[in-house]
């Protein structure tokens, strides 16, 4: 009884240390997977960070355009009214003649 209760032990044993390197391997799985998700979401964070760079600086660009459109549009306004009062003249000057 004393040999069959230590052999049953000595299989449990045996059980529990393949239990704990089965254990011991998926922790070293996980602790890869946790390593490689922070890696991932530092480089989230930079790609996120540059992405909201550009973005802002792109917005800059929007509004300088955007300002010089306008300028330009009145500039265009200015000189299309001086054209015409420059018609206006010369078509006053040709009656006159």
């Amino acid at each position: 009884d004393a040999n069959r209760q230590i052999s049953e032990y000595k299989f449990k044993l045996s059980k529990a240390e393949q239990d704990i390197t089965t254990l011991e391997q998926n922790v070293g799985r996980l602790e890869g997977q946790v390593a490689r998700y922070k890696n991932a979401a530092e480089n989230a964070e930079k790609v996120e960070d540059e992405l909201k760079a550009e973005r802002r600086k792109l917005q800059r660009e929007l509004r300088t355009a955007l300002d010089k459109i306008e300028e330009m549009e009145m500039t265009n306004s200015h000189l299309m009214k001086r054209l015409e009062k420059m018609k206006a003249n010369r078509t006053a000057i040709l009656s006159q003649q």
